[in-house]
């Protein structure tokens, strides 16, 4: 615990720069950041590693939701670079993503899994029937959860050291990472915008390369 508040201490969030990128460059770039969770007081409750994020463009991109242009569940994607955007799927589960494009463009990036850095009984908590800490946020529909993020906080941006959820580099970087296909979409599945951690134990599927 001491170890990852000091961790945590000589992080901060990254220049906004940084996210007015396509999507494509920013996921990779993503790998190794940290997304914290904070309770009213602005303290860090839960905080876990990115090592598995997926890239979702604009206009460009048929298995993105802003392919079609912006809309009421969309419009976070079109909005500023390094705010969050969540949407429900399925019916039943959240999602998280960390907006980023170049100006007058959209498109953001899923994260599928974190490794869990601090407050790892929280997100037990609130994910009972998870046997292994793998199981705590392997998943994008997991890692929500874990942290407790739903549709209130759609829009939070992600760099304001106040805000509910944030995004943090300490500048720790994975030695490599993999590209590899999209999963759980139909539409452009076979594009390798899919950005892993090699060997992570907290991946949410093992690399589909074919």
């Amino acid at each position: 615990m001491a170890g990852a508040r000091s961790l945590l201490a000589d992080a901060s969030p990254p220049s906004p720069a940084l996210l007015a990128r396509p999507p494509l460059e920013v996921a990779p770039w993503l790998l190794g950041t940290i997304l914290v969770r904070r309770d009213r007081r602005g303290e860090v409750v839960a905080a876990g590693r990115i090592v598995e994020a997926e890239a979702y463009g604009g206009a460009d991109d048929p298995a993105s939701h802003a392919a079609r242009g912006p809309t009421a569940r969309n419009g976070t994607m079109f909005g500023p670079p390094g705010r969050l955007y969540v949407y429900f799927t399925y019916g039943m589960h959240w999602c998280c993503n960390v907006v980023a494009h170049r100006p007058g463009e959209a498109g953001a990036v899923l994260l599928r899994a974190l490794e869990p850095l601090l407050g790892e009984d929280r997100m037990a908590a609130r994910r009972p029937r998870a046997r292994r800490p793998q199981d705590l946020t392997a998943g994008p529909a997991r890692l929500t959860q874990a942290l407790d993020l739903d549709g209130r906080l759609d829009g939070v941006d992600l760099l304001d050291p106040g805000a509910p959820v944030g995004l943090l580099d300490d500048g720790w970087r994975p030695a490599s990472w993999l590209a590899c296909r999209r999963i759980g979409i139909r539409q452009a599945a076979d594009r390798p915008w899919r950005f892993v951690v090699p060997g992570s134990a907290y991946l949410s599927r093992p690399p589909t390369l074919a």
